[in-house]
């Protein structure tokens, strides 16, 4: 198992985040850092050595009503996920949203522009991951991301903050038991229902012993998403999600 963390679409603050780290992941997409006008030897520098993983756009919602406009979603992502397979990228994230998310007849359009752009990954050489963000007005709910990527052989990127925010740690239980052998990726920081989110692990009210026990074995790529500069806090993260996973960091 690989541990990693976010940082953003600055290149400047990949090269300051902590060496420990396996992987970083790397926001990417306009107007901030378009992957095939980014400096290959600038980003090498950067990552000291680490993985390269990206995250596509947040604001681009996968589906929409209109099949013209869903032709130019994945010619974007197509773009980007070339540009970023060319860098080295391994995985890419996609936040699960929908033009309409409580349209049950739309679900088989979201659907179909998944297994588009994870496709359009598989040719570029990177594993595109779809992300839970169902806490958000767009956002896909659990129970329909998880039937979505078994439907269209998605892997998932299963953020345990995200699903808090959504349901509670019964929610966290309830995806991990039905959908857990989907999950390739994990976003790790930690949340309290008050609103607080991306807290160091450890601060907030997410059950992580609960996370280790349904995730026994797990052995994909974990993202500390904790929005901080500070290392010791990152660094800290780390250890506390390594620990419960049964992994060394």
């Amino acid at each position: 198992m690989d541990i990693g963390v976010t940082v953003g679409d600055d290149l400047d603050r990949l090269a300051a985040s902590p060496a420990r780290f396996d992987f970083c992941e790397l926001g990417v997409g306009e107007p901030t850092l378009v992957p095939d006008e980014v400096d290959p030897g600038r980003l090498t520098d950067a990552l000291g050595g680490r993985d390269l993983l990206v995250h596509l756009p947040y604001s681009q919602r996968p589906a929409s009503y209109v099949p013209e406009v869903n032709d130019a979603i994945v010619d974007y992502p197509r773009r980007l996920l070339t540009a970023a397979g060319a860098l080295g990228a391994e995985k890419a994230v996609l936040h699960a949203t929908s033009a309409d998310r409580d349209d049950v007849a739309f679900r088989e359009t979201a659907a179909d522009q998944l297994r588009r752009v994870a496709d359009v990954g598989r040719e570029a050489g990177v594993e595109v991951v779809v992300e839970n963000v169902g806490h958000q007005h767009a956002g896909l709910q659990l129970s329909v991301l998880g039937d979505l990527a078994r439907e269209t052989d998605t892997p998932i990127c299963f953020d345990v903050g995200h699903a808090y925010m959504e349901g509670g740690n019964k929610a966290i239980r309830r995806f991990l038991r039905s959908h857990g052998d989907r999950i390739s990726h994990l976003h790790c920081h930690d949340v309290r229902r008050r609103g607080d989110t991306h807290l160091p692990v450890g601060a907030g009210e997410v059950d992580y012993d609960l996370v280790a026990s349904e995730l026994d074995g797990f052995s994909g790529t974990v993202a500390l998403e904790v929005f901080t500069d500070d290392a010791a806090l990152l660094l800290d993260s780390a250890e506390r999600v390594a620990d419960r996973l049964g992994a060394s960091f």
